[in-house]
């Protein structure tokens, strides 16, 4: 369990606030405006109403106590650009900062966050990826050009074992798990044998996926 602040309570903010709540964690929401502070009060440990670019305003929440102080501020740049460098003044120990706008990224890192994500962005991606195939189920990046994908097993690997296929051999690509009935399987062996109801979880470069399931 981790100890979570959130800072902005748009669309982006209020579900990661849910979800980061629904996973266990305990979050702190605050927001500007009162209306979306009411809104998500019963979902979160705790929530404020404050201006998260007042310096004593955010020192009053105890920013070194959180384990990832998250800005999710998609509505005002400058904003979410103070917010972030304050935080890090402040002693916070990661920041995530939301980028509404590709431009942002290199400023919000310049300027004290961790990581920067960037929703509309990789949304963006993973609807024109995962829609662009009929081969392609699911899609995950994990850092840089590598990805999990979930995929439907080529009519041709049908029957096959793993060990026969050369899949990691062949394209560099890792077979992580089966799925079928929306279970995992994470004990795939070279003997283990592909069938029609069942499809794969693999990691990989993106061009060695493509290449591999012809997508």
């Amino acid at each position: 369990m981790k100890n979570i602040l959130i800072i902005g309570l748009g669309r982006f903010g209020r579900h990661a606030a849910m979800k980061l709540t629904e996973l266990g964690h305990q979050v702190m929401a605050t927001d500007i405006r009162e209306d979306r502070v009411e809104d998500i009060l019963s979902y979160v440990t705790n929530a404020l109403i404050g201006d998260s670019t007042d310096h004593d305003f955010l020192e009053s929440l105890g920013i070194e106590d959180f384990d990832v102080c998250i800005v999710a501020i998609g509505d005002n740049f400058q904003s979410s650009l103070e917010t972030t460098s304050l935080l890090k003044e402040l002693g916070a120990k990661f920041v995530v900062s939301r980028a509404a706008r590709s431009v942002h990224e290199k400023f919000l890192l310049r300027n004290g966050a961790d990581r920067v994500v960037y929703p509309e962005r990789q949304l963006a991606e993973w609807t024109a990826i995962r829609y662009s195939s009929d081969n392609i189920l699911d899609y995950i990046e994990v850092e840089g050009d590598y990805s999990i994908f979930e995929v439907v097993i080529p009519e041709k690997w049908l029957g096959k074992r793993v060990d026969d296929i050369g899949v990691r051999k062949n394209y560099g690509v890792s077979i992580l798990a089966i799925k079928k009935n929306g279970q995992l399987d994470l004990n795939v062996a070279a003997e283990t044998v592909l069938r029609d109801d069942s499809t794969l979880l693999v990691l990989g470069g993106d061009k060695d996926i493509h290449k591999c399931f012809h997508t």
